[in-house]
């Protein structure tokens, strides 16, 4: 069996792959044709990390290829859906990068706060400028950390360390959690007001693209200092570099840019208080050892026992199993994306009812996929199919199953409560056929929806016309609507509605939305 590692990993991971007696083809550096034409000889897996582009059209050039693994956590450079119809493995390696990750944030905090690159450049030149480049104390200051998943915590650990007063904005995760390891959870706006050094920690995502830009920096206290080691993209860099001209920010520090590498007339390089390192962040000789030892484990657990361990587009389930389970691990997965969705806060309890036919399956991969579409929205590729439990518990999310042997009106039925600080949701679905998920009841509202591609939720007063205002809005913003399901909640006399359209919800059009009188609630669904 073959195997491809078309990015540089350590020698560690080789030695693994190849005495496991895997042919192992060591070609760095392609193009996205040569990277075709080796994928066509045969080759069975692919270990990558940042630079291969595993693209669509790449992966349906391959005959033979039956896993994609990443040495690392990202996988913002696979098309994970082409690999899905193709029925081919993705894996990541979450968690080894971690703590390198971690202490460059940190590393990046202390040279911006002292100015060592700076001065470490002019003395090379020859001057010796002590007074140009004083320096600021992180003693007794505060430090606003924008997501506290695995990486975010352990900058705010150790940043607690340096006797800094940590505080930190996630809207996922639970405050009495965040108390137990000395975080104050607090809103985005007051993290922005208060904050001395902002740090961010987040995935990047539709909802995170250009996150922190004009409208965020004017929020920051005067001098603040920015640290970014996430993902490019995340932060607006023309707005960071106008917030760094007028003197708003005092300093920023980034690993990461839109776009890898940066043109060489990048205006930030041309500013004094902006120091960068080239996507350091997991690069140390430790993080990669870690990698590279996960990475060729996973792949030869997979090709030669096939044990599926880490993977983001499939669960650890047996081969006679899975038939039977598929349809099952896709609906479940779905009704804790929608749920995610819905919750208005962080999540602090998951119920799942188990109905009829489903409830005599071993529902313990159906109960991991579930968690999986529930953490998804939040952590993106650092959850899958087997750390989604673990993730959970570290988000201190109470799990609890129950099994019942009928279904209501249906054969078989997940039932799911979700529970957060101001109230709960129910979301239930179901199988039509063999294979066919249904989402058949949100809270009080009976629908029969498919749970795929883009949807809007809305609850509005019931009434007439109000309907026809919402779909003009709608079409005036140039949205085709597919499909409408509409409902009444008795309790609230109001109008459910979900709504299936053509592509993703401009933020515009939600506000606008927002605005019509009779609108009371308005949820994106992304289900795609």
């Amino acid at each position: 069996m073959k195997v491809l590692v078309s990015d540089p990993i350590a020698e560690d991971g080789i030695k693994i792959l190849k005495e496991a007696g895997l042919e192992v083809i060591i070609k760095t550096g392609l193009s996205k044709e040569e990277l075709i034409e080796e994928l066509k000889k045969g080759i069975e897996a692919i270990i990558i990390r940042s630079a291969t582009k595993v693209t669509a059209d790449v992966i349906e050039a391959a005959p033979n290829l039956k896993v994609i693994a990443r040495a690392g956590t990202g996988l913002d450079n696979v098309d994970i859906d082409a690999a899905n119809r193709k029925g081919i493995v993705v894996m990541n390696c979450p968690g080894g990068n971690t703590v390198s990750a971690a202490e460059h944030t940190i590393a990046m905090l202390m040279a911006l706060a002292r100015n060592i690159p700076q001065a470490t450049a002019s003395m090379k030149a020859g001057k010796w400028e002590k007074k140009k480049f004083m320096g600021r104390e992180v003693n007794g200051k505060t430090l606003g950390v924008i997501g506290v998943g695995r990486i975010g915590s352990i900058v705010a650990d150790r940043a607690k360390g340096l006797k800094m007063r940590v505080i930190a904005y996630d809207p996922f995760v639970n405050p009495e959690q965040a108390a137990k390891i000395g975080i104050e959870v607090v809103s985005l706006d007051e993290l922005l007001a208060q904050a001395d050094f902002i740090t961010i920690h987040v995935p990047l995502t539709k909802e995170t693209k250009g996150f922190i830009s004009k409208e965020k920096f004017e929020k920051m206290k005067d001098g603040v200092m920015l640290i970014h080691c996430a993902r490019g993209g995340i932060v607006n860099e023309a707005d960071l570099y106008e917030a760094m001209v007028s003197g708003k920010v005092a300093g920023a520090a980034l690993d990461v840019f839109e776009q890898e590498p940066p043109p060489p007339d990048y205006p930030l390089f041309k500013l004094e208080n902006f120091i960068c390192t080239p996507h350091l962040g997991a690069s140390t000789l430790e993080a990669q050892k870690n990698v590279a030892l996960a990475v060729a484990s996973q792949v030869v657990d997979y090709l030669i026992h096939g044990v599926v361990r880490n993977a983001v587009n499939m669960p650890s389930v047996s081969a006679e199993l899975l038939p039977t389970l598929k349809p099952y691990l896709k609906l479940a997965e779905k009704l804790g994306i929608i749920q995610a969705q819905l919750a208005e806060g962080p999540i602090q309890e998951v119920h799942i009812e188990y109905q009829g036919d489903v409830a005599n399956l071993d529902t313990k991969p159906l109960t991991v996929a579930l968690l999986k579409g529930l953490l998804t929205p939040a952590l993106r590729e650092d959850v899958n199919y087997v750390n989604a439990p673990i993730r959970a518990k570290e988000r201190g999310i109470k799990v609890t199953e129950s099994k019942v042997n009928t279904a209501e009106d249906f054969l078989n039925r997940i039932k799911v409560i979700v529970k957060y600080p101001k109230g709960e949701n129910l979301v239930a679905g179901t199988i039509f056929g063999k294979k066919e998920p249904r989402i058949v009841q949100i809270n009080d509202f009976r629908l029969d929806a498919i749970p795929e591609g883009h949807m809007l939720y809305l609850m509005n007063e019931d009434r007439p016309g109000v309907i026809g205002q919402i779909g003009i809005t709608i079409g005036e913003h140039g949205l085709n609507i597919s499909r409408m399901h509409v409902g009444q909640d008795p309790a609230q006399q109001a109008n459910i509605i979900l709504l299936c359209v053509d592509k993703p919800v401009p933020q515009d059009l939600l506000e606008k939305l927002k605005t019509l009188p009779p609108v009371k609630l308005v949820k994106p669904l992304e289900l795609s």
